[in-house]
């Protein structure tokens, strides 16, 4: 059975912008795998940090289950995700535990450091899927079948400096925004501290407008998920794109994002 491994920094960033995607490959037969590298332990002016801990790491073992995925268990603290070789080991023995052929992570440019960590450390952990050298933690085999990376849209659809951003792919997410939306319901704590934290208005319908806009986007969806491939070198021996091929007419191709991108000599 093919495998997809959803690696993003909080909980609640897969049901935000994954979750759909997900369950369209779960419906297509694929096992689907979720890890948060945070524990969530900021997200909250209600409660101390160690309850905090607690209750979202509750939250998305609930979430991980109504998408019927499989759960690990996240690696450190808000705001102390780091590039570091120790989380790195524990980030690829995740990978080597689903053996993935797709990872699905954060855009490399987001509006902040967390979700650009987690993309690193998630696109590293994928390339040393199949070097046998490199030690994880805990220490597990090598595998050795292709790995495409795909980078999720980042919050508000533009980079750091502002810059409005297209997607080279979009996923039709309509037959499955009520059960995306169930999943990210389940991260009940959290609907206070964004609307204290980020002005918010409503947890849920956020999620609503942003899928919608990349819906907008695609010129053809009411919701979607857009993603932009990773290069091939390394993590495949030749350009290929199994979110396509699983979705087929679900996932459409941008060609003019295609067109535009520099093609390797």
């Amino acid at each position: 059975m093919p495998s997809a491994l959803a690696i993003f920094a909080h909980p609640d960033d897969i049901e935000f912008v994954a979750a759909g995607t997900l369950l369209l490959l779960k419906e297509r037969g694929w096992d689907i795998h979720y890890i948060n590298l945070c524990t969530g332990n900021g997200g909250s002016v209600q409660m101390d940090g160690p309850t905090t801990t607690k209750k979202r790491l509750e939250e998305a073992q609930e979430a991980a289950r109504i998408l019927s995925a499989t759960f690990y268990p996240p690696i450190c603290d808000d705001l102390e995700l780091t590039y570091c070789v120790p989380y790195l080991r524990k980030v690829a023995a995740v990978v080597r535990m689903a053996q993935p052929s797709i990872v699905l992570t954060h855009a490399p440019a987001d509006y902040m450091e967390d979700h650009m960590q987690a993309c690193r450390l998630a696109v590293t952990a994928a390339f040393a899927h199949c070097i046998p050298n490199f030690q994880t933690d805990p220490h597990l085999g090598a595998y050795s079948h292709d790995v495409t990376v795909y980078h999720a849209m980042p919050h508000g659809l533009c980079d750091p400096l502002r810059q409005q951003l297209q997607a080279g792919a979009y996923v039709d997410t309509t037959s499955v925004h009520a059960h995306k939306r169930q999943a990210l319901a389940a991260h009940e704590s959290q609907k206070h501290w964004l609307d204290v934290s980020q002005g918010m208005d409503s947890y849920l319908v956020s999620m609503d407008e942003a899928s919608r806009a990349i819906g907008r986007l695609s010129g053809q969806f009411e919701y979607a998920e857009g993603w932009r491939r990773h290069l091939h070198l390394g993590f495949s021996t030749q350009e290929i794109d199994p979110l396509k091929d699983a979705l087929g007419e679900l996932c459409v191709i941008n060609e003019a994002y295609e067109q535009a991108r520099a093609i390797p000599v």
